[in-house]
């Protein structure tokens, strides 16, 4: 199977670092940075959109200016303020080893993808990782699926989209890709169950069960009923 993980909120909890880097560039754009909350609720997000909303400003020079200082502050402390979640080394470790093929698919820069998954000795489990430039203005999750099957040359059906927020399901629907959404990360549990995700694992074990049985005979897949 080809498995596309998001990154930030599914294969490490990166709140700390995002958060503060959030608030460094609210800062810097003027802003009183007291967002901590509203923030957590949107990493994961693009982050133009993201200080869109919290400036509450379509000030495109301020966007500019936060995003900057955000950056910044990211690239030299902010991304290893960050921890794997319990169990995922091991999951990744058992899900390549078991012959499948692993790819992040994210919203964060893909070279501070890599990076992040460099520091966390989990860069050999995935043969690449799809995310927006640096300096892209805008960008679409699905596009980064779209690159992803196109990579490997996956039929849709074979291939999961495994993710912590709606945008995760959105972008995996729009291209025929199973979506499975995990309970651990930043999205609401209950906006996550709306949005109609194929199933939703409570930990990175449930994960890796689904996984074998999504990829068992046919006769052996009854047991999936009970991952959701």
């Amino acid at each position: 199977m080809n498995l596309l993980f998001d990154l930030d909120g599914t294969l490490t909890d990166s709140s700390p670092g995002i958060i503060r880097c959030i608030e460094h560039g609210l800062a810097a754009a003027g802003h009183d940075a007291g967002e901590a909350e509203r923030a957590r609720r949107l990493i994961g997000v693009p982050l133009p959109d993201i200080f869109r909303s919290l400036l509450d400003s379509t000030d495109e020079q301020a966007i500019e200016r936060a995003v900057a200082a955000y950056r910044t502050r990211y690239n030299e402390t902010g991304m290893f303020e960050n921890a794997l979640y319990p169990g995922i080394a091991g999951a990744l470790d058992e899900l390549y080893g078991s012959g499948h093929t692993l790819q992040v698919v994210t919203a964060k820069p893909a070279v501070s993808a890599a990076r992040v998954l460099d520091h966390f000795g989990i860069a050999r489990f995935f043969r690449a990782v799809h995310g927006p430039d640096l300096s892209a203005p805008s960008y679409r999750k699905a596009d980064f699926v779209r690159a992803a099957l196109q990579l490997t040359g996956s039929d849709p059906t074979e291939t999961t989209m495994i993710g912590d927020r709606v945008e995760d399901v959105e972008a995996a629907r729009e291209h025929g890709v199973a979506a499975v959404a995990v309970a651990w990360g930043y999205g609401a549990r209950q906006e996550l169950l709306d949005a109609g995700p194929s199933y939703l694992v409570e930990s990175a074990a449930g994960l890796v069960a689904w996984v074998r049985s999504a990829t068992a005979p046919r006769a052996a897949r009854s047991s999936l009923r009970g991952w959701l």
